[in-house]
């Protein structure tokens, strides 16, 4: 019996100490929502002017022979994950490594931790994911898609519905689509194919700039979801334990009373 309440009390305080782990990792994940969620909109609205943008010039009839509007028979797909560079987030991680059991064949580049050790490739940051790194990836893969390279450039990130769901995103970035009828009243200096040449680069870097963005919103907002829920189970599991304690410490002191009571008697 002995043993039993001591197994007891251990347990009480190792799901103890899970709690107040997962209330500190809930507070550090709330703190960071807000910035995480500014950032997301901020880059949300910079990617939509790069929108605008390109929607513009890739209707102009003379930017239909650009490099980067010609359709490929897509067979050498080039993908970049985003995932979280911690774990503990529920399934934001597992998600996203789901998701990439349709694209077998594709080439990998990894942004986040856990996405460059799936794939043994060199660290980058999901979390502190530079402008500058945005640009040095997009001038590199750009470059590599006038080269013929690969055929198509996409994302895979996570979409941010709300705090409470997130859901995986297969997004195309290269080649461009072409578009119709919204170039009429826009002059081009010096002319359209140069302009589309040199923004294309600013798109790429603002659109992987927008996904990693919202992809570390939807981390630390999965990550506050999932200690929250561990929270609330580990004071459930807490609560049963020290019932049976109580229950076994009772026994105990009532097992103590009757040999007590039955050596008196003797």
């Amino acid at each position: 019996m002995s043993q039993d309440i001591k197994t007891l009390r251990n347990r009480i305080k190792s799901v103890n100490s899970t709690l107040h782990l997962t209330k500190a990792m809930g507070l550090v994940a709330s703190s960071k929502i807000r910035r995480a969620v500014e950032g997301m909109i901020k880059s949300k609205e910079y990617a939509e002017a790069l929108h605008k943008t390109v929607d513009t010039l890739t209707s102009c009839r003379e930017c239909h022979n650009s490099v980067y509007l010609q359709e490929r028979p897509a067979e050498r797909l080039r993908i970049i994950v985003v995932a979280g560079d911690k774990g503990m987030a529920g399934g934001y991680n597992a998600g996203i490594f789901r998701f990439m059991r349709d694209f077998p064949n594709a080439e990998i580049i990894a942004i986040g931790k856990r996405a460059c050790d799936r794939y043994n490739l060199d660290f980058c940051s999901s979390e502190y994911f530079p402008v500058s790194k945005a640009y040095e990836i997009a001038v590199k893969q750009c470059k590599d898609f006038e080269d013929g390279l690969y055929d198509k450039l996409a994302v895979v990130s996570t979409r941010y519905v709300s705090a409470l769901s997130q859901v995986p995103e297969f997004t195309e970035v290269l080649p461009l689509k072409k578009t119709k009828g919204k170039s009429d009243s826009v002059i081009f200096e010096p002319d359209e194919m140069t302009i589309l040449n040199s923004v294309v680069t600013e798109y790429v870097a603002g659109v992987l700039t927008q996904l990693v963005r919202e992809s570390f919103a939807c981390e630390v907002a999965a990550r506050r979801a999932a200690m929250d829920s561990a929270g609330k189970n580990a004071t459930e599991i807490i609560e049963s334990l020290q019932l049976s304690y109580n229950r076994a410490r009772q026994g105990a002191i009532t097992q103590e009373i009757t040999e007590i009571v039955a050596g008196s008697g003797l």
